[in-house]
């Protein structure tokens, strides 16, 4: 008897540690501060739901943090003798965007951005899961050890579930041990640079680094992810010169990165990814490039890989979207990115690119920094950082700048939800079906604002933003993390209960 007594009680104390574990990690909205809403069980009823399907009429049912149904059909309210309902009329239900580019650069560099207001900023805009870069945190997310770091920084942080692409770097590109030890970790997958990445502890990689590390790869079936641009002998580092080319003039900038970086670094690429065609000795690998900025030669490339039979995708941002070089103005390094942003003809091209399916995604590259970085002050392209903060208004920005060009509400949830999830491997998000999970985003495609110093941004940096100033259309009302009502009508949920993805 004292025996049993003995053991029981370990017994009891490991359970109860169990239940502490799930309380904390649980998407379960009911009585939580994880959620504005005090129901486990409801409905949201929409006139514009976005399904796989179609736009329907209808209404979806949320249970335990997961859909588990889809009432196609006009809908009575009365109906409901179960759970709370949320009607938002002709507002638009839609599965919650994922973006599969983002840098929230936390351990070690929050005062640039953090999960903390990262996630906020992203909800706030409608996005359900982030992947975050493992660049720009210090350290990089190059090693289990690096990736624990990782997870531990984002813990009670995150408003919305947030996934981690590995890094790719030299030292670990030909240690099988060391690579399979940071896929068994959990990260979704791994990036890399072609050309030197800015961050120290993440060296640029050549295609013999790549090509090893898609054949480890095959035996997880998960991705590379690629900036694919090139340091070419033929293009000379940009001197100022009397004044001709002035550190202050975007397109001084521009001849340090031109298009044929991108082309010679996917004719690479194209080679590389044959191996992963049917019988391909990396079969079963995938190879994903992102920001692609070039819509020339660039993307033919893509298109004639694909055709080949080759496992490639290809994403773009809204900044190559929205702008032009053109109309970038001196000094203005807020609009500074790598690669950059290119002419009105480019961005015409790659919208047509985008509406006809060549192009497979869109990704924010969500890559803020301090302002003293940004160089706002001097106005200097070319030693302001690079990258542009748009986490909390991709949604809107692909709305209005797609208008004009007939995008529809299916394409935006297959740019920014279906695709995504497939390329991180999220069977459960980025689709509005039962069994999924219940992240969704509610917004009113009709309803402008002015992006200005009124508006709430939650990004550390709120006022470094290309954005600032412009109309948008496309108002985000509220957003659901695996049930959660994380953001309404301007207000966060009172507590973080987003989850990390880890893959399995």
């Amino acid at each position: 008897m004292k025996f049993l007594q003995w053991s029981v009680l370990p017994l009891l104390s490991i359970l109860a540690s169990f239940l502490v574990l799930y309380m904390k990690t649980s998407s379960k909205p009911s009585n939580s501060d994880c959620s504005l809403l005090p129901h486990d069980h409801y409905w949201i009823y929409s006139k514009l739901i976005v399904t796989p399907e179609g736009i329907i009429n209808g209404a979806v049912e949320v249970k335990g943090g997961s859909i588990v149904s889809v009432v196609k059909q006009e809908y009575q309210l009365g109906k409901v003798k179960e759970g709370h309902v949320l009607d938002y009329g002709e507002a638009v239900l839609m599965p919650g965007l994922i973006d599969v580019h983002s840098h929230l650069d936390e351990p070690g560099r929050a005062e640039w951005e953090g999960f903390f207001s990262g996630t906020k900023a992203a909800a706030a805009g409608g996005l359900t899961t982030l992947i975050d870069m493992p660049l720009n945190s210090a350290p990089s997310t190059v090693s289990e050890e690096t990736l624990k770091l990782k997870v531990d920084a984002a813990q009670e942080k995150l408003y919305v579930d947030v996934g981690f692409w590995g890094g790719l770097v030299p030292d670990n590109a030909f240690n099988k041990s060391s690579l399979e030890g940071l896929l068994r970790a959990g990260v979704l997958g791994l990036k890399s640079f072609m050309c030197p990445s800015g961050i120290n502890d993440f060296p640029m990689t050549n295609s013999s680094h790549i090509k090893e590390a898609l054949h480890i790869l095959a035996k997880y079936k998960r991705p590379i992810l690629i900036h694919a641009e090139i340091e070419l002998d033929s293009v000379s580092p940009v001197e100022p010169n009397d004044g001709i080319d002035d550190v202050r003039s975007y397109s001084t900038y521009l001849k340090t990165r031109p298009p044929s970086m991108e082309e010679a670094a996917i004719r690479e690429l194209v080679n590389l990814v044959q191996d992963t065609t049917v019988g391909g000795s990396a079969e079963g690998a995938h190879l994903h490039i992102v920001h692609l900025s070039d819509a020339r030669a660039s993307l033919d490339l893509i298109k004639g890989a694909r055709t080949s039979g080759a496992s490639i995708t290809v994403e773009t941002c809204p900044h190559y979207l929205a702008f032009s070089s053109e109309q970038i103005p001196d000094g203005d390094t807020r609009f500074k990115c790598a690669p950059p942003i290119r002419d009105a003809e480019n961005k015409q091209i790659l919208w047509e690119a985008l509406m006809e399916g060549h192009i497979d995604m869109l990704s924010s590259d969500h890559s803020p920094s301090v302002p003293e970085l940004k160089l706002l002050d001097k106005g200097d392209f070319l030693k302001a950082w690079g990258g542009i903060s748009s986490l909390q208004f991709v949604l809107p920005v692909t709305w209005s700048y797609g208008r004009q060009y007939g995008v529809t509400l299916n394409q935006l949830s297959s740019w920014w939800s279906e695709r995504p999830a497939k390329l991180a491997g999220q069977g459960l998000k980025g689709a509005i079906v039962s069994g999924n999970h219940a992240d969704l985003v509610v917004w009113e495609p009709e309803t402008e604002f002015e992006l200005d110093e009124n508006h709430s941004i939650y990004h550390k940096h709120p006022n470094i933003t290309a954005y600032m100033g412009t109309k948008l259309s496309g108002k985000v009302l509220a957003t659901f993390v695996r049930g959660n009502l994380v953001y309404s009508k301007g207000k966060h949920a009172p507590a973080a209960c987003g989850v990390p993805i880890l893959a399995k």
